[in-house]
């Protein structure tokens, strides 16, 4: 539980960061996302899941 609070945290500080410090580009990359096509937003967002399995995995080899 306690490793999942920490990633939540760490997911949160990343996206507050994003939006404080860059809200313009936030809306420029939404409007991006309300044209890409459903099939191809789908494929983004299974990329971002295997990079993130690919990284934590890769902490949790140089962690061990």
């Amino acid at each position: 539980m306690e490793m999942a609070l920490l990633a939540l945290g760490l997911v949160l500080v990343v996206e507050g960061l994003a939006y404080a410090l860059a809200p313009s580009t936030i809306e420029t990359m939404l409007e991006l996302l309300r044209r890409m096509p459903i099939d191809q937003r789908r494929m983004v967002g299974l990329g971002a899941i295997a990079l993130g399995v690919a990284l934590i995995w890769i902490a949790r080899a140089l962690g061990a």
